[in-house]
């Protein structure tokens, strides 16, 4: 089967049966394009009857998919990882259509995604690996060994801040485990995984091992419930993970990874080499309009620099974020994901401004030529806010950076630890040794000293507290989509009765 970049969303938005089609279901909701604002399709909804008849495809499917070898389904998926390097701006146009980044991120999303297939089928063959153990008794009477096999038929609930490549950290390391996967995306972004099916089948995956279905709530909890369902992985807010985790033990017990909500800090120390420190702050604050879940907007600065810092951040922004269309090469700021969220953030610097803060920048919509209806929004530079305000102690999910100052090593832990998240946190001093107490002190699952929102495959990926449970990306991920089995040998003429 030969691949190709579709021109529209009307072509159908659930891939059922190794094939995009349009879907059926008594209620619809609208599909926008970020960029224009415009409704580009209505999809339909899939009910709990759509759902079980993908979760049964998928089950009749597996078989065929699992009982290949490691090598076998990594000739699959290094395969797939080609036909996305070879249309890679065609794809990375489509997810800036589906999400509204800007392209230059949506080129780098698309090719880590590729290296996200090469990476867990290319580890599968030693990771899925058993084990032996000799037994008391001696190594020719008695030994234990392991097996490491497949699920069956994983369930995937996605995002829309990173639609192609949150898709691809959970159904790279199922399928090259030898699971099947019912994919369900956000509804702000729902095309991007179609695609994903569509070159996985051309690649030679099994029709109906990787599925789409569409849908909001109801289309969730019908597939956290479902009993042939045997794992769930979940990225999204918190509200919803709790959901999600609570729904997949109505039914059946089944092992869920959640990947959810961050209220992630930047500490910034007076000995720091303040240009690097301002790039860290920036790209922890306005990538990817500020939509991504490790992002630090509580950014602290020691005072002895914090002037320094404020002026020189300001600048940069002032300089660098560029709004506009996100199909253009000069563009740095895209749109937000639909009005909703938009109306969301700048609800945020108004309650900043009602508790006493001051916009150094930005906060406002914007409208850039061309595509004036799009979900614009002028990044935020914030000042004078204390830990106990609205903005400061909840997940914004946008472009607003909150300064904060401090003095002391022990203050500023204490400070950054005080939250219910635990995603991320970062720290900026030319002092390693401190640099790595920090880190040991802090309360999260990623920590990143003098850099921020580094992220490579086969670095775990996981939040503390309220940001989830489980990793994305690593060995350890590719692990959890399968599970052991121990077998016991004797290999004795008689076995003794102990009894």
């Amino acid at each position: 089967m030969s691949f190709s970049v579709p021109s529209d969303f009307s072509a159908g938005l659930y891939f059922l049966g190794g094939k995009r089609v349009k879907g059926e279901g008594e209620h619809t909701f609208p599909v926008y394009e970020p960029r224009t604002g415009a409704v580009v399709a209505q999809c339909p909804t899939a009910s709990p009857a759509v759902v079980d008849s993908a979760v049964r495809s998928a089950s009749a499917a597996y078989p065929e998919w699992g009982s290949k070898t490691e090598l076998e389904r990594a000739q699959v998926l290094h395969k797939a990882a080609g036909i996305i390097r070879d249309n890679l701006e065609e794809i990375a146009r489509a997810e800036v259509r589906c999400n509204g980044k800007p392209i230059y991120e949506a080129r780098v999303d698309i090719a880590s995604s590729a290296d996200t297939l090469d990476y867990f089928a290319g580890i599968a063959p030693a990771v899925l690996q058993g084990d032996s153990m000799d037994l008391p008794g001696g190594p020719l009477t008695r030994f234990a060994y392991t097996r490491r096999e497949q699920l069956g038929v994983v369930g995937c609930i996605g995002a829309w801040n990173y639609p192609f490549q949150t898709c691809m950290w959970k159904v790279a390391p199922a399928l090259a485990a030898g699971n099947a996967v019912i994919y369900k995306p956000s509804p702000f972004a729902p095309a991007s995984p179609v695609l994903l099916g569509e070159i996985l089948t051309a690649a030679g995956l099994p029709l109906g091992v990787y599925q789409v279905v569409q849908g909001e709530g109801e289309t969730g909890q019908a597939l956290c419930e479902h009993s042939l369902i045997r794992k769930l992985s979940f990225t999204g807010s918190v509200a919803t993970g709790q959901k999600v985790q609570q729904a997949c033990a109505s039914k059946n017990i089944k092992p869920v990874t959640l990947e959810l909500g961050g209220k992630s800090a930047l500490v910034i120390f007076e000995d720091s080499e303040v240009k690097s420190a301002v790039a860290a702050a920036m790209l922890a604050n306005f990538l990817n309009q500020g939509q991504v879940c490790t992002n630090a907007t509580r950014v602290f600065v020691q005072r002895g620099i914090l002037e320094e810092f404020t002026n020189a951040l300001v600048k940069e922004a002032n300089d660098k974020l560029v709004v506009g269309d996100p199909l253009n090469e000069a563009t740095r700021v895209g749109a937000n994901i639909n009005e909703g969220h938009l109306n969301r953030i700048l609800g945020y610097v108004e309650s900043a401004k009602a508790e006493g803060g001051t916009v150094l920048r930005g906060g406002v919509r914007a409208h850039p030529e061309g595509v004036e209806n799009g979900f614009y929004l002028e990044p935020a530079i914030i000042t004078g806010l204390n830990d106990e305000s609205k903005a400061v102690r909840e997940e914004i999910f946008g472009a607003c950076c909150l300064i904060l100052p401090f003095e002391s090593e022990e203050e500023v832990v204490r400070r950054v630890n005080d939250t219910t998240f635990g995603l991320a946190a970062g720290v900026f001093s030319k002092n390693l040794g401190r640099c790595h107490r920090i880190a040991a002190q802090l309360k999260a699952g990623t920590v990143f000293c003098n850099s921020y929102n580094d992220t490579e495959v086969n670095v775990p990926f996981g939040g503390y507290k309220n940001s989830g449970h489980g990793r994305e990306n690593c060995p350890d991920t590719l692990k959890a989509y399968t599970q052991i089995k121990a077998i016991y040998v004797n290999v004795q003429d008689s076995l003794e009765h102990c009894f």
